[in-house]
């Protein structure tokens, strides 16, 4: 195993590690240790060049970090990439590699499940390291929790902007039918949603259109379908100059990390009367599941009023109202609030914004919908 350091201006250690018997190269990415031990999964892709992979895991790294302290987490952001080359790979060799190069880590960066993974490969990095979570037979496939704080935060959004959690009757265009897209399918389905759904897997289509009546479309004209609600559940920066003027839906709320292709496309679909959930507030039940069973130890029901609480319920089950959905992604007034304190300890030149858009309509109890701007820019 050769393995190289990388030096990135606001990150604490960025390493590269390659293995040529086991075919593996791969990017470990740790933003911050300020709240404890980095934790962030581990994504199997295919990238153009290895500056395209490192940059992914920049990103993803510092959206962990936030996504960790907002959800009251003791936990720093990190994140970890295996180079997919498009040839027939041994899984176990592959894992087993990059176990060895998280244990080289001794301790700072914990992995999980992520895209183009598997609770079966985290076995096979157990096998070469202790620091490792979603494994079978424990915290297991993240995805139906991080599902469910997407429908709970979809539900807080819709209350926000309609008066009411209902989701029946409403349409929602889920962009990406894999494991989390999946679940989130059959949530909404449960309450009466209807279902228009893309991906490029036809399979994957044909199982959520087959189970749950969804309407396919392609993948070029899920951001103009007739909809309510957006919701991004396959890869990142899809929400851009290109994508942002077709868009119908008035909410979005969606899985998919780093859903803004850069800090600026907030404001355009706030101009544009566009309500946008955080990704790293909306999709926190998996790594909260994950962390609080693995490795806080927590039994079931705590977990889940956990995942209650910072996505979008209220410990007794009811919807949690905007306001304090809202307090979960940044406080009212600058300066204030645990959260932000939380965040600033790991990402001191974060930049909030509380923004109040002209079609909200004021109230007693809510004059605005804050949102925690984050630059998620490269330095």
């Amino acid at each position: 195993m050769k393995i190289r350091e990388k030096s990135v201006p606001g990150y604490e250690r960025v390493v590269l590690g390659s293995d040529e018997a086991a075919g593996y190269q791969g990017i470990i990415a740790i933003h911050s240790t300020a709240l404890g031990p980095a934790v962030g999964g581990t994504r199997y892709w295919s990238y153009i060049t290895e500056d395209d992979a490192v940059t992914d895991a920049l990103r993803l790294a510092r959206g962990m970090t936030y996504k960790n302290a907002l959800a009251g987490l003791p936990f720093g952001g990190g994140k970890s990439i295996v180079m997919r080359d498009g040839k027939a790979a041994d899984r176990e060799q592959l894992f087993r590699a990059h176990g060895r190069m998280v244990n080289s880590l001794a301790g700072k960066y914990f992995t999980a499940e992520d895209v183009g993974t598997s609770p079966a490969d985290m076995e096979y990095i157990l096998k070469e390291s202790a620091y490792v979570a979603g494994l079978q037979g424990r915290s297991g496939d993240p995805s139906p929790h991080t599902a469910r704080g997407v429908f709970r935060a979809m539900q807080a959004a819709a209350r926000h902007k309609w008066g009411s959690d209902d989701l029946a009757g409403k349409t929602v265009a889920i962009q990406g039918c894999g494991h989390v897209g999946y679940f989130l399918a059959g949530e909404l389905a449960r309450v009466g949603a209807k279902l228009i759904v893309a991906d490029v897997d036809a399979a994957k289509v044909k199982r959520v259109v087959d189970e749950h009546r969804a309407t396919e479309i392609t993948t070029e004209e899920i951001y103009a379908a007739g909809a309510d609600i957006f919701a991004p559940c396959a890869l990142g920066g899809v929400l851009n100059d290109q994508t942002i003027p077709q868009l119908k839906a008035t909410l979005v709320v969606g899985a998919a990390n780093n859903q803004l292709l850069e800090p600026r496309h907030g404001d355009l679909l706030q101009q544009r009367g566009v309500l946008y959930a955080p990704d790293y507030a909306a999709n926190a039940g998996g790594v909260i599941n994950g962390c609080c069973r693995e490795m806080l130890g927590w039994q079931n029901e705590k977990r889940f009023q956990h995942i209650r609480q910072r996505t979008g319920w209220r410990k007794n089950g009811l919807p949690l109202s905007a306001r304090a959905l809202a307090d979960q992604i940044g406080p009212r007034l600058p300066g204030s609030g645990r959260q932000r304190k939380r965040v600033r300890r790991c990402v001191p030149s974060c930049k909030f914004q509380t923004s109040i858009s002209s079609w909200q309509r004021p109230s007693s109890w809510l004059r605005g919908w804050p949102v925690l701007w984050m630059d998620h820019r490269l330095d």
